[in-house]
């Protein structure tokens, strides 16, 4: 049973930060009655920096063109082998591949880069492309949507991240980022990729001035369209990291840590429907990751051995696999490795 929006506003401008971890805790209880919580082992690797959409919450995209220009590139297929090579030697078990949207990397470059890593490296995971991404592809390489999720998919691509969805509200979407794609755009690339037999995980980047009816308006989205297709493995929501980015520059104030363990609780209580919300700690810190287990979350996301976007933002936390299992400890809960998808039958 999921709340409705008034009762989520309702909480949202409530005072009771307890009393709403309290309830998101329950329900992750009833879904998660064995008392684990799970992590990934995995890599970031963002093929280029170029980007066409200039979103103002970003700093790590470079222009085509101008004088920044200079510092864009474009990773060739070696170097990603080899970064793929040391992730499968630390132990990881995935790879989630995104950049910018530069036009000259069609379909067919693509194509080579999953196939080529597939044939190297056939037991990595390959969840990779935001919505963003999929749609550019799809329009530099004049295909159907449809089509370029499939032609991906028999390349090698196994799932696809959330990315690129920040708030799907227009409203805000207009503001933060006028260039990028709006929500009905990123649903339906979630919802032809479920359609496809693919899953996809769901995230949601707050603190960028939205209201907290806009916030609510993205949690039913993503309510919508898991009870129309099950697909969503995941929900994945974190702030705002305004260094270095042009809204940050315009005096935006940070989501406090209340404020994301509040909107984290009420994400867990909300998304009845999707069996996973993973608390992050890439944004927050270890400290606020562990509260977050004891607000609904139970994940917490990926060592991660690489990242460079929120890096490029100012925010440089970094952990290990010990850590983050003795955190998960420390919080009352078993630590598992899992996969990409979320499944730990298999692991230890």
């Amino acid at each position: 049973m999921s709340l409705t929006k008034a009762q989520a506003l309702e909480m949202f401008e409530s005072n009771d930060l307890i009393g709403i971890g309290m309830e998101a805790d329950q329900v992750r209880r009833r879904l998660h009655p064995e008392g684990v919580v799970t992590y990934i082992i995995d890599r970031n690797i963002n093929y280029t920096n170029f980007c066409t959409e200039y979103c103002t919450f970003c700093a790590f995209y470079r222009p085509l063109k101008g004088k920044l220009a200079k510092e864009g590139y474009i990773l060739d297929f070696d170097t990603i082998y080899k970064k793929i090579e040391e992730t499968v030697q630390l132990g990881g078990t995935s790879v989630l591949m995104q950049g910018g949207l530069h036009p000259d990397l069609k379909i067919e470059w693509h194509e080579s880069l999953l196939r080529g890593i597939k044939q190297r490296f056939p037991k990595v995971h390959l969840h990779c492309y935001s919505a963003s991404e999929i749609l550019a592809i799809a329009e530099y390489s004049n295909l159907s949507l449809g089509d370029t999720i499939k032609r991906l998919r028999d390349a090698g691509l196994d799932s696809i991240p959330g990315g690129g969805a920040e708030i799907l509200d227009d409203e805000v979407r207009f503001k933060i980022a006028r260039l990028k794609c709006m929500t009905q755009d990123w649903l339906s690339v979630h919802r032809t990729a479920h359609k496809l037999g693919m899953r996809t995980t769901a995230t949601m980047m707050f603190g960028v001035g939205e209201t907290f009816e806009h916030r609510i308006n993205h949690f039913q989205h993503i309510f919508d369209l898991q009870e129309e297709t099950g697909g969503f493995t995941a929900f994945i929501p974190w702030t705002f990291q305004p260094k270095h980015t042009a809204l940050g520059g315009r005096g935006w104030d940070e989501a406090t840590s209340v404020e994301y363990l509040k909107t984290l609780a009420i994400s867990r209580i909300f998304l009845s429907n999707v069996l996973n919300v993973q608390a992050s700690w890439v944004t927050q810190g270890l400290k606020v990751l562990q509260m977050g287990l004891r607000f609904g979350g139970n994940d917490v996301g990926s060592v991660m051995l690489e990242e460079n976007v929120v890096k490029a933002a100012g925010t440089s936390n970094c952990t290990t696999e010990e850590e983050l299992r003795r955190i998960i400890r420390d919080a009352g809960f078993k630590p598992v490795q899992r996969d990409t998808l979320y499944r730990t039958y298999f692991l230890n």
